[in-house]
């Protein structure tokens, strides 16, 4: 009799722990879906009713917080140089020599994001729009590519020093026409419209993912009159 009951206990022990086992092994999918439709109804949750602290202008800063400076436009085009250089003696000119260049010129137009404080930022919750001011455009100095630039020297002899020289004025006189050239209003039109619109696509992108939905984004200049 003890012998049978030793024999039902030893057959029963194992069979219990293959059910538990069983039952932890059929578990873990479930607890796998659980946690998945609990992550995403966050993400549903954080991507359509959440606001950050209920700050659009800190959500607005927060996509300009990593870059100090943004390039919104450049502008190639070739500028004309001309010089002249005469050498003599005793005020007598003997060699007489002119040299012309048109000459590659790149200017970039920047915004400085570092003076985007809270002031420059306004949020109408009545229609969803967000209202920046901009600070003035930033001109690089031109960069010249002299590499690139094509050369018309007149002259019966040319000294290697009389060339070096109209080189250098052609060079100066290039950079001087470049910078008045990038302030051209119709070509620092079409640079404050590629900033206005830069800035736009950075703010309405991620004021939407931060749940504030399809938000406007009006954008204006130091000075410039606020439409409508």
């Amino acid at each position: 009799m003890a012998d049978d009951l030793k024999t039902r206990k030893t057959t029963v022990e194992p069979q219990v722990r293959r059910e538990q086992s069983l039952a932890r092994t059929q578990a873990v999918p479930w607890l796998i879906v659980i946690v998945l439709l609990a992550a995403a109804a966050w993400l549903g949750w954080r991507a359509f009713f959440y606001h950050e602290e209920g700050d659009p202008v800190g959500s607005a800063m927060l996509a300009f917080e990593k870059q100090n400076s943004l390039t919104v436009f450049s502008s190639r085009f070739e500028v004309v140089a001309e010089s002249e250089d005469r050498r003599g003696i005793m005020g007598v000119d003997l060699l007489k020599s002119r040299q012309a260049a048109i000459i590659p010129a790149t200017v970039e137009y920047r915004l400085d994001l570092s003076t985007m404080d809270r002031d420059r930022f306004e949020w109408n919750d009545s229609n969803d729009t967000m209202t920046v001011v901009l600070p003035q455009l930033r001109i690089s100095r031109p960069n010249l590519d002299e590499a690139e630039q094509k050369t018309f020297t007149e002259g019966t002899y040319v000294s290697r020093d009389a060339s070096a020289d109209l080189a250098r004025n052609n060079s100066r006189q290039a950079e001087r026409k470049a910078a008045e050239f990038a302030k051209n209003p119709e070509v620092l039109a079409l640079a404050r419209q590629a900033a206005k619109d830069a800035v736009r696509q950075n703010l309405a992108i991620p004021l939407e993912v931060a749940g504030y939905g399809n938000v406007t984004v009006n954008v204006r200049f130091d000075g410039e009159k606020q439409p409508g």
